[in-house]
C-alpha cells in the first residue's frame, strides 16, 4: 500500500474518531470529505467529484462505497479493507446502494452522523441522500466531527507540514530572480510550481494566485497573463504541498521604486503580524487573532481596505480549496491549542490608489511562542 504514516497512526486516529463518536451518541458517521478519508485511513484520489462515501461504525468497522474506476486507488492508498462498488448506469442513485449497504451494517434506526459541509457533497447528493433516510435512521450534521479533529498535528504529520514549509521557500528562491522589469507573469508562476513539484512536492489544492498592476488587488486566481513594468506591483500567494499538507505564503513584491503608499501599508501589515504573534498562543482564541488584525487596521484608517478574514488552519487538502473551516475571523471561539498549522495573512487592497499589500506566512503553534515556518521572515520584497 503506497501509505504516507504507519498503520499504527491510522489505528490511533482512527481511535480517536471512534472515541468522539460515542461522545456524540454517534453509531456510524458517513464521511463525504475527501480529506476526511484520507486523514483516517490514506485514501488519496480525486474521485470524491463523482458519489463515494466511507462508512465510519462506532465499533471501528469501515466500509468504503465508490465506483469502480477508484476500487483499484483505494486498495493501494488506504487501510480500507472492505469495498463495495456503485454500478455507473442510466439514472443512477447510489444513495439507494448507500441505504441498501446501511442496512446490511445493522444501522436501521441507528443515528448517523454525515458530513454536509464539503465539496465531496453536492446539492443533488444531499437531497437524494435525505430522502433515502428520513424513514430510514436518525440523521445528525457531522460536518466538523473529523475537521476538528484534524486541526492539531501529529509529531509525523509535522513532518509533512515542515516540508511544505520549505518547498514554499523554494517557490520564493525560484521566483526572485525573475520578477523585474519586462518579466513575464507565466514564467514565474511556473518556476514558482516547478520548484515545488522538482522538489517532491504536490499540486496545490487550489491555483497559486499570481496578478500584477491592477490585478494585483485581487485575492483569487484568474486566467491571462502579462508582462511587468518598470514600476509594478506584483502579489503572489502560494503553497508547498507535500503528502496533500499545505504551507502558504503571501507577498506583494514592488517593482521599481515603491510608493509611499506601498511602505505604509506593509508597515501596517508587519505590524499587525507581529503583534498576531503574541496571542497565537494557548490561552486565546482564533477570534482573538481576528480583532487584533481588526483593531490595529481600523486605527490606520484601513477598515474599507481589509478583509473580514485574517488566515486559517492548514492541514492535508484537496481540491477545490487548501482552506480548513476554521478561520480567524469575528467571534470563532475555536481555542488555540499546541500542534495547530495556521497560516496568518495581511491583506490590504486600497482600491482608491490602486495600492496593493500583502504579506503571510504559516506558523506551527506550540505551548508559547508560535513557530514561524518559512525562512524568510517579513521582510519588505521588493526588485
Amino acid at each position: 500500500m503506497a501509505l504516507h504514516f504507519e498503520t499504527e497512526e491510522y489505528a490511533n486516529r482512527l481511535q480517536r474518531l471512534t472515541a468522539r463518536m460515542r461522545e456524540e451518541k454517534l453509531d456510524a458517521v458517513l464521511l463525504f470529505a475527501q480529506e476526511s478519508m484520507y486523514w483516517l485511513t490514506g485514501y488519496d484520489t480525486f474521485g470524491y467529484c463523482f458519489f463515494q462515501t466511507l462508512v465510519v461504525k462506532s465499533d471501528g468497522d469501515m466500509v468504503l462505497l465508490t465506483r469502480s474506476a477508484d476500487l483499484r486507488q483505494a486498495r493501494h492508498t488506504s487501510t480500507i479493507a472492505n469495498i463495495e462498488v456503485w454500478v455507473d448506469r442510466v439514472n443512477a442513485d447510489p444513495t439507494v446502494d448507500l441505504k441498501n449497504l446501511l442496512s446490511e451494517l445493522d444501522l436501521l434506526g441507528a443515528r448517523i452522523g454525515i458530513e454536509y459541509d464539503t465539496h465531496g457533497m453536492t446539492g443533488r447528493v444531499a437531497r437524494l441522500l435525505d430522502n433515502q433516510m428520513q424513514s430510514f435512521c436518525q440523521v445528525s450534521d457531522a460536518s466538523m466531527l473529523v475537521s476538528r479533529l484534524r486541526l492539531i498535528k501529529s509529531p509525523a504529520e509535522i513532518v509533512y507540514v515542515e516540508k511544505a514549509a520549505s518547498l514554499a521557500d523554494d517557490a520564493l528562491d525560484a521566483a526572485r530572480p525573475l520578477i523585474r522589469p519586462g518579466a513575464d507573469e507565466a514564467e514565474i508562476l511556473a518556476a514558482m510550481q516547478g520548484a515545488i513539484l522538482a522538489g517532491g512536492g504536490d499540486y496545490p489544492a487550489n491555483e497559486f494566485i499570481i496578478g500584477s498592476g491592477a490585478d494585483a488587488l485581487l485575492c483569487r486566481y484568474k486566467s491571462g497573463r502579462r508582462k511587468l513594468d518598470a514600476e509594478d506591483q506584483l502579489t503572489l500567494e502560494w503553497a508547498g504541498v507535500s503528502a496533500h499538507y499545505h504551507a502558504a505564503m503571501m507577498r506583494t513584491v514592488v517593482i521599481g521604486e515603491p510608493t509611499d503608499r506601498h511602505r505604509e501599508l506593509y508597515s501596517a501589515c508587519r505590524d499587525t503580524i507581529q503583534a498576531i504573534e503574541m496571542v497565537l498562543r494557548p490561552g486565546n482564541t482564533f477570534g482573538t487573532v481576528f480583532d487584533v488584525h481588526a483593531k490595529m487596521m481600523d486605527e490606520r484608517g484601513l477598515a474599507r481596505h481589509r478583509l473580514n478574514a485574517c488566515g486559517y488552519s492548514l492541514g492535508a487538502r484537496f481540491s477545490p480549496s487548501w482552506m480548513e473551516h476554521q478561520m480567524f475571523h469575528i467571534g470563532n471561539p475555536q481555542e488555540i491549542e499546541p500542534d495547530m498549522s495556521l497560516f496568518v495573512h495581511m491583506i490590504i487592497m486600497d482600491s482608491d490608489t490602486g495600492t496593493a499589500m500583502t504579506l503571510g506566512q504559516t506558523y506551527l503553534t506550540t505551548t508559547d511562542t508560535p513557530k514561524a515556518l518559512s525562512r524568510y521572515g517579513l521582510d519588505f520584497i521588493s526588485s
